[in-house]
């Protein structure tokens, strides 16, 4: 493995910005400092540019197997470590589903074989499969994900025992999709009753509500406090939810966890109108008001994670009536440069925004040697320019799927360079495809 040396890089770390070199040798950072003289394969000036620890995507569905029309771990990982994204934890709702461990280990063998960043992937729970949930090691297996809401079919798991049973049994972190599922049919009824399939796509909100998320996340804590689950609550969406989390501890020591979105942080309902489906997720985007407390509520600590439920579908499929058009979007190579707007923007910190994405993911999940900038650790890590204006067109959408909710917006910032587990993956605007990403581990 070639080495690589940083010169002259701002180094954005654990709170500080400093202007450093690293030496990368054997796929670890083996050195930081001023004015290193390390002789290296590679050397990178990064004069002007600033050196982030790679971006920790705990939640992505790359669609592979059985729904790559959409998207493969290909593709996907390709547009990931364009946008600065070196980790990706990908989920269960493929076909087949992942609901044993020889079909998440068919995944695993699938990702070393051609992901260019590193992996894990979670094994999914179902009605009836609670004794293959239970072989999941936790050491090399992300988490369990519990769809407690119908985005995904029979993936939905409404039966109480069960539930129970999941909390009370499964040692290491479970991560649930929270939205009630009775209160969403009874929406939905009420809207076929008004509009029959001529629903507006304004009406996604109050069909996907606010009260069927904060019921579902409630039940959600609710077991894990009675059980000492390690929850882990994806893509809150409300204002109303927040109360259920405690800010008052460090995320070490926290035994319940919730995870922002890019979409819920960035878009609100008023824009329904200009982007139609192409905003429509589960949970729902909803109002300005929520989009406020959840920025507020990441700063105050009661959401401990950013990431992008990157969730790819054809425009063809997208394009749809409301009560055909699939909920998700595509996001990881634009997630990054957004949150770096929102920096600009004074909404955050630099130093703030790599806690969220790279951090507090490491932390959160007890990853192994990752997540920051430190001597011995894997060097994942991105170079990003702060000051380049680009636009995003189809021509540079890099997701399979060919568009993106970010269309005609302008970022201010850019990804330059981005280095995965001691190999450059990514550099000025070329996917090193030889690249391979590792399989990630875990210290539990």
């Amino acid at each position: 493995m070639d080495s690589i040396l940083i010169k002259n890089a701002q180094v954005v770390n654990e709170g500080t910005i400093e202007k450093l070199d690293v030496y990368i040798q054997d796929g670890l950072i083996h050195s930081i400092g001023k004015s290193l003289g390390n002789i290296a394969d590679h050397v990178i000036d990064a004069e002007g540019l600033h050196l982030v620890p790679g971006v920790i995507d705990d939640q992505v569905h790359f669609r592979e197997p059985g729904l790559t029309h959409k998207a493969d771990l290909t593709t996907e990982s390709r547009a990931a470590v364009a946008g600065g994204i070196t980790t990706f934890m990908e989920m269960p709702n493929t076909k087949p589903q992942t609901l044993t461990q020889e079909l998440l280990e068919e995944k695993y063998k699938r990702a070393s074989e051609v992901s260019v960043a590193n992996y894990s992937f979670f094994m999914g729970a179902s009605n009836d499969n609670i004794e293959e949930v239970l072989k999941t090691d936790p050491k090399t297996v992300c988490g369990v994900k519990i769809f407690m809401g119908s985005s995904t079919g029979n993936m939905l798991v409404d039966d109480a025992s069960v539930l129970e049973g999941i909390f009370s049994k499964t040692p290491m972190l479970v991560a649930t999709h929270c939205e009630k599922e009775e209160v969403i049919r009874r929406n939905m009824s009420a809207a076929l009753a008004k509009y029959g399939e001529d629903i507006p796509i304004t009406e996604h909100p109050n069909i996907r509500s606010r009260e069927a998320c904060l019921l579902s996340s409630s039940q959600a804590v609710e077991l894990a406090k009675k059980h000492g689950t390690r929850l882990h609550i994806l893509h809150i969406s409300t204002a109303d939810e927040l109360s259920l989390f405690n800010n008052s501890l460090p995320l070490e020591q926290k035994r319940i966890t919730a995870e922002v979105c890019i979409h819920h942080l960035w878009f609100e309902d008023s824009l329904y109108a200009e982007k139609g489906t192409h905003i429509k997720w589960n949970p729902a985007v909803k109002t300005a008001t929520d989009r406020a407390a959840l920025r507020q509520g990441l700063k105050d600590g009661y959401l401990d994670i950013i990431a992008t439920d990157h969730a790819p579908h054809t425009l063809t499929e997208k394009s749809n009536i409301y009560t055909k058009a699939p909920s998700g979007g595509p996001l990881v190579q634009h997630a990054l440069p957004a949150m770096l707007d929102l920096v600009r923007e004074g909404q955050f910190t630099l130093p703030f925004v790599v806690d969220k994405m790279s951090h507090a993911p490491a932390i959160c999940f007890q990853i192994e040697k990752r997540g920051y900038i430190r001597e011995g650790y894997f060097a994942d890590l991105v170079l990003v320019d702060l000051n380049s204006k680009w636009k995003v067109e189809k021509e540079n959408v890099r997701y399979k799927c060919g568009w993106s909710p970010f269309e005609g917006h302008q970022f201010s910032s850019q990804v330059r360079s981005t280095i995965v587990s001691g190999e450059l993956a990514y550099h000025e605007g070329e996917v090193v495809e030889a690249t391979r990403g590792k399989r990630i581990t875990f210290s539990r």
